[in-house]
């Protein structure tokens, strides 16, 4: 445990400290697109984000390569260094789209060529585990597809949700740390060397995103654009890959006592994280809401709009924070609720937790219309929108011709007043000339 903290540390203080040499070469380079319809913030951004992200993996990758533990990973696996392939395709993809604004197919066809070069290298899904079935083998042409699948679904899903700041930074973090827990169980626990790399991945995930969210939190200075977020898509699905379909479900029957009863121990887990569904639901179900969209509209699925969950929060009254806070909620509850249900499926308690949880969260989604208002001795404890408004003081009529028109305007008489008192100033003048 230990090492992997030092190489999350590490990811993270290489991120944290790239990202603002990277904001100024951003800003120098013209990475600075105007404002369009569909964005919330109100002054140009640089983006190119993703650049510091991406050095913090390699960073994370060398650090792990040169310890003790982390050292057979590289050693027995060569999943690490198709991660790093990947990861490099897609990151200058990224790059040349936060600057030139690529075409959205050019960027399809690379993230599948991205995850193509993974599989070449043995980053791929080699059988499933069907509840009640056991492992089921996939053939060369079925992994491939269904790699390349998963990969391009996790990219686009995390490309969507990044709309407000710090969403997907934080999102992707959430879905990393719970991803980590898993597969460091996996490891530990039942002793399978095959969920050493997909816990590696995450740890580095985890130090990429909150090496950038000190630059991200709203305001932001900076955005990761999209060679942050498919980034990030990307080596979230790998660890996907990685655990899911290459550790055999046979070697999880020798504690569960048949290999039905360990594809069935494990299926809170396994099937959501090969689709991805409850890792990443939010931004999933984002995603095939905003496909679905524009196809009825007869748009076409990648053409961006304000019709994400981020954007309706804040259109039913939530502040940027607090929808950013929401959407971490979700991501929290679904992610870690079925790990802990992967844990002990037997436990009732597990599932009334996620249940009274998600209560708190649809009041959370509805305070916008019931916003509480604090009692008057709490009024300097609370935030500005949570006190009490105090009613408007009317102020008194003046007399008009007892102030000059400059007194007129400084005591703050209507405006109909003020502009006849003007009006009388002439006509007072006139009188005098003629006489």
């Amino acid at each position: 445990m230990r090492e992997y903290l030092l190489t999350l540390c590490i990811t993270a203080a290489v991120t944290y400290l790239l990202t603002g040499p990277v904001r100024k070469f951003a800003i120098v380079a013209g990475a600075m697109p105007e404002i369009r319809a569909r964005d919330v913030h109100r002054e140009p951004t640089p983006r190119l984000g993703g650049i510091a992200m991406f050095f913090g993996l390699c960073a994370g990758l060398l650090v792990a390569d040169h310890l003790t533990n982390l050292n057979e990973v590289f050693a027995k696996s060569n999943e690490p260094r198709a991660l790093l392939s990947g990861a490099a395709l897609i990151w200058l993809i990224g790059v040349l789209d936060d600057k030139f604004e690529i075409d959205a197919l050019i960027k399809l066809g690379g993230q599948m060529i991205a995850a193509g070069v993974m599989v070449m290298q043995g980053l791929t899904i080699l059988w499933l585990p069907v509840p009640g079935v056991g492992s089921v083998a996939l053939t060369q042409w079925q992994g491939t597809l269904l790699t390349v699948a998963l990969v391009v679904i996790t990219i686009n899903a995390v490309n969507f949700v990044d709309g407000l700041d710090g969403l997907a930074s934080g999102m992707v973090c959430i879905a990393a740390g719970a991803f980590f827990l898993y597969a460091y169980r996996i490891w530990y626990s039942y002793g399978i060397e095959a969920a050493a790399p997909a816990t590696l991945f995450s740890a580095i995930l985890m130090g990429m995103c909150l090496g950038f969210l000190p630059h991200n939190m709203h305001p932001a200075r900076i955005f990761m654009g999209d060679s942050g977020s498919m980034l990030i898509g990307l080596v979230l699905a790998a660890g996907a890959i990685s655990i899911t379909g290459q550790i055999d479900p046979d070697a999880l029957k020798l504690f569960a006592g048949s290999e039905k009863a360990a594809v069935h121990q494990t299926v809170p887990v396994y099937i959501p994280l090969l689709l991805p569904l409850t890792i990443i639901a939010v931004p999933a179900a984002d995603l095939i809401s905003a496909i679905v969209r524009r196809t009825w509209r007869g748009q076409s699925p990648f053409a961006a709009d304000r019709g994400h969950l981020h954007h309706r929060l804040l259109e039913i009254g939530h502040s940027h924070s607090r929808a950013v806070w929401i959407m971490y909620f979700w991501s929290a509850l679904i992610a870690f609720g079925s790990l802990a249900y992967s844990v002990n499926s037997a436990s009732m308690w597990i599932v009334l937790g996620v249940v009274f949880l998600s209560a708190i969260g649809l009041v959370l989604l509805l305070l916008p219309r019931f916003t509480p208002r604090a009692p008057m001795w709490a009024q300097a404890f609370v935030p500005p929108r949570y006190r009490r408004r105090s009613r408007p003081v009317v102020a008194e009529p003046v007399e008009v011709e007892q102030r000059t028109p400059v007194a007129v305007g400084v005591a703050g008489v209507n405006g109909a007043t003020a502009l006849g008192a003007r009006s009388r100033v002439p006509e007072r003048r006139k009188a005098e000339s003629s006489r």
